[in-house]
């Protein structure tokens, strides 16, 4: 299975915050894994995005040290491996574990550290890198240093730890923007995408979640590869047409959207009717702690909405066809889900 749209701080175990919180002697407000649950899990009467968004301060306040991101990294990995992954994107913003003095860049490696440890210990599993950049006030800087850094380590600083490339390490693949987008519209950020462009970093961008088509047609005219979410595009039939003609892929995390709220709650998810007119649509988890979730829970519950065999097979093309890959790993990940499946 694979997983496009996966936030490292959302998606880490309570036990793996315990021992991170244990370490750094961090209070906590519980010390058992099922109590602390309760904390970094969305509530079922979860009314927007913006409640949804205040479940990540407790995970990232444990992150922020080189050791600790590596460590836990290196956590998130093992899980994904565990649950049958073969393939997933982690996406983190940089910017919010330098509390305690480390660069962008000490972060991003030291991320990168523990991915490429994992990938020793669990080795049919391949992970890469999406660096968010965050909506908000005061983040031009920072956001502006995300990109530079991605398109730095695109050029040639994705090293392991012994200073060579290795394809079957993890990578820098692309940047992301991520945060409260009706409260940031989308539009705002065309002169940070327009770096982006510039520096010749590929992006995905959240688009379509908390706001409209509106959101979705600026990351599309900044030149978005992927819309995160995109769900909402449900609601401009042109637009859906675009999306189709030009196969923009999008990332749908049915349970983190029914959370936030995206849709009306009495719409059914309107995944495989998306897969069904010709959207290059992708299943995702978003957080897996946040959203009590997993990659085979999102798949069993397609599932019981009436996904068939051979819609399944399609939806890992579309996960392979829509990393941020080469063709070379693309096809080695086709002949991977092959033998899974």
């Amino acid at each position: 299975m694979i997983d496009l749209h996966l936030h490292f701080d959302g998606s880490l175990l309570p036990r793996t915050i315990l021992e991170l919180a244990g370490e750094q002697r961090l209070p906590l407000p519980a010390d058992e894994p099922d109590e602390l649950k309760l904390f970094l899990t969305a509530p079922e009467d979860c009314g927007s995005l913006n409640e949804y968004l205040e479940k990540f301060s407790l995970p990232v306040s444990c992150m922020q040290s080189a050791a600790t991101l590596t460590e836990a990294a290196r956590g998130l990995a093992h899980e994904l491996a565990v649950q049958g992954l073969i393939y997933a994107e982690i996406r983190f913003a940089p910017q919010l574990h330098q509390q305690k003095g480390l660069t962008q860049k000490q972060v991003i490696a030291a991320v990168l550290q523990g991915l490429w440890q994992a990938k020793r210990e669990v080795p049919l599993l391949k992970t890469n890198l999406i660096l968010c950049c965050m909506r908000g006030t005061d983040n031009e800087k920072a956001n502006e240093e995300t990109v530079r850094l991605a398109a730095e380590f695109l050029k040639g600083d994705n090293s392991n730890a012994s200073g060579t490339l290795d394809t079957c390490h993890a990578k820098v693949r692309t940047v992301d923007l991520a945060g409260a987008e009706a409260l940031f519209p989308t539009r705002d950020f065309s002169a940070l995408f327009a770096l982006a462009r510039k520096l010749d970093v590929p992006f995905t961008i959240h688009a379509g979640e908390a706001a409209g088509a509106e959101s979705i047609e600026a990351a599309l005219s900044f030149g978005a590869r992927r819309l995160g979410h995109g769900v909402r595009v449900i609601e401009s039939p042109k637009l859906l047409d675009e999306i189709i003609e030009r196969q923009i892929p999008l990332e749908l995390c049915m349970t983190s959207n029914r959370q936030t709220k995206a849709l009306p709650e009495s719409m059914n998810y309107p995944l495989l009717y998306l897969l069904r007119k010709g959207a290059l649509v992708t299943v995702n988890t978003d957080n897996m702690t946040v959203s009590g979730t997993t990659i085979a829970h999102e798949f069993a519950a397609l599932r019981a909405m009436g996904m068939t065999a051979q819609e399944e097979k399609q939806l890992f093309a579309n996960g392979i066809k829509a990393a941020f890959l080469p063709e070379t790993e693309k096809e080695k990940l086709r002949e991977a889900i092959h033998a899974v499946y």
